[in-house]
């Protein structure tokens, strides 16, 4: 489990902080979308997981281990994806036999999985491969580390349409009891249909956190009925379908998809209260 106690961090003292005692507590076995607008401290979050960056007060406890101390054992259990990042100039099983020891739990059955997925060979010549070839090279390498904590930022900025549902089902795959993934991202409907939680940063503070479940009991989402009562709108836009939004779910109707870029737009204008 993952427990953010009270923390207040910034990069420049003089200036607001990133946040402000802010906590959390993220459990086993989910996928997190982590969602926000650009510098309200996505990346920042999960930099600080990782303890790459430390609070300046409070603390973030994984496993009930100080990410502060960056164990070994804790660092062995966790993986991050940035969105920005260098890949050295080798071929990329020799990347793979340089870097797989330090995870114990390593599985090169997943990796040939993962990349023949993304129609990769493990043969391959990292400097040859493009932007998003070396970001779908890296994740197959994440995903078979095994690691109970998996985190990505902005996972699927560079890949084109195949490779987004490519991405869908190699994550789906590779999630299991243990593992909790953290997505970080902007592209919505990239992770529509693959996270069960929802988390929404503005301002320092936590706008949403709430299973997909509890959203889809909650809230109906789609084009408006026109029965609908004016009250149970939460919130409404139109489209070329016409008026569609987020109403409050009548105890006779059925569960809707729940539709993130409309949830997000609802949340960050105070909706959703």
């Amino acid at each position: 489990m993952i427990d953010i106690q009270n923390i207040s961090f910034g990069y420049d003292r003089k200036k607001a902080k990133v946040f402000d005692s802010f906590s959390l507590q993220m459990e086993q076995n989910c996928i997190y979308g982590l969602l926000g607008l650009n510098g309200m401290g996505k990346s920042t979050l999960l930099y600080l997981l990782t303890g790459v960056l430390r609070p300046q007060e409070g603390c973030i406890l994984v496993d009930g281990m100080d990410t502060r101390k960056r164990r070994l054992e804790m660092l062995q259990q966790m993986y991050i994806v940035p969105e920005a990042f260098e890949l050295p100039s080798m071929r990329f099983m020799h990347y793979v036999k340089t870097y797989r020891p330090f995870y114990p739990t390593f599985d090169m059955d997943v990796l040939e999985w993962c990349m023949n997925e993304f129609q990769l060979p493990l043969t391959c010549n990292i400097q040859e491969l493009s932007m998003g070839e070396k970001k779908k090279a890296l994740m197959s390498f994440a995903l078979a580390t095994g690691t109970r904590y998996l985190l990505m930022d902005e996972p699927t900025n560079g890949l084109d349409v195949p490779s987004k549902r490519q991405f869908r089902k190699v994550i789906a795959a590779n999630m299991n009891e243990d593992r909790t993934l953290i997505v970080a991202t902007h592209q919505l409907h990239d992770v529509e249909q693959l996270i069960d939680h929802v988390l929404i940063l503005k301002d320092s503070r936590l706008l949403l956190n709430k299973s997909i479940a509890e959203l889809s009991d909650k809230y109906s989402f789609g084009l408006l009925p026109m029965d609908v009562s004016g009250d149970d709108i939460r919130y409404s836009e139109r489209n070329v379908q016409g008026d569609v939004g987020i109403w409050l779910r009548q105890p006779d109707e059925a569960e809707t998809a729940v539709e993130l870029e409309m949830l997000f737009n609802a949340a960050v204008n105070g909706k959703l209260n």
